[in-house]
């Protein structure tokens, strides 16, 4: 692509939402080969792209996470200590995964350590890293999502939420906005604490800050998609604003001109 990009004389690239738009060496290639990415950085795909590394981050700016280990745990018996310590059920997931690959529900101590070692290999046939975490399992939440837009010179800001609690085998099928059962005061809070996670890694273009809300209306972070995504067109249209003309407005230096307000 990078080949064909510079025989035509190509000054940027859009990835569209499919892999490349989340391979972090493919948008430093366009960098390095003066071709604007059309889409963040590669340090924020990377960062975000692993979920130790994107917790750890997280962490560190006081962005509410679930509960789970700070690092990737090789054993297995070490892992169902850790998971003893929590409190079942947990989820054993890859660091590096996504769509559910990777990812096990477990119930019991009797179940943890066949799970676990599943989990490991699911993870690193499908993503080459056999890295997984351990994390609290939380019951019946919704799974909510927020789109920013960042700019270049600092600004950013959250177009609200899509609710994707609907899903088959952690796909998501259905997406509705906004979320029926999200209270005004939280929107505010989850809003406030995207735009946060997305200055965190010095975020440029679209992307989305996912959650879990529980019953309590309590919410965590769970991962950041560094791209735009399938379903941004529901987002348009209670917005009335067009993404993609966004991220290639921001790709070539402009200020948002979007507020908060």
């Amino acid at each position: 692509i990078i080949a064909v990009a510079k025989e035509a004389n190509v000054d940027a690239i859009h990835p569209g939402f499919g892999f490349l738009s989340e391979n972090s060496e493919f948008a430093a290639q366009c960098e390095s080969n003066g071709i604007t990415f059309i889409g963040p950085k590669a340090f924020a795909i990377e960062t975000m792209g692993s979920k130790i590394a994107a917790r750890e981050l997280m962490q560190a700016k006081d962005v509410p996470l679930v509960p789970g280990s700070d690092s990737a745990i090789d054993d297995a018996l070490e892992a169902l200590e850790y998971a003893k310590q929590i409190g079942f059920p947990v989820l054993v997931k890859a660091s590096a995964g996504g769509g559910g690959k990777g990812m096990r529900r477990v119930d019991s101590a009797a179940a943890f350590v066949p799970a676990f070692d599943g989990a490991k290999r699911e993870a690193l046939s499908a993503f080459g890293n056999g890295d997984v975490f351990v994390e609290k399992f939380v019951v019946n939440p919704k799974h909510v999502e927020f789109q920013i837009l960042a700019d270049t010179h600092g600004n950013v800001i959250h177009l609200f939420e899509r609710d994707c609690s609907v899903q088959r085998r952690h796909q998501k099928i259905t997406e509705e906005t906004p979320c029926a059962t999200l209270l005004p005061e939280t929107r505010e809070k989850m809003g406030q604490v995207a735009k946060q996670a997305a200055l965190a890694v010095d975020y440029v273009g679209a992307g989305t800050i996912e959650f879990l809300l529980d019953r309590n209306q309590d919410f965590y972070f769970l991962e950041m998609n560094t791209r735009l995504q399938v379903e941004h067109p529901i987002t348009e249209l209670i917005t009335g604003i067009d993404l993609v003309r966004w991220q290639l407005r921001i790709a070539n230096g402009e200020e948002l001109t979007l507020k908060q307000e």
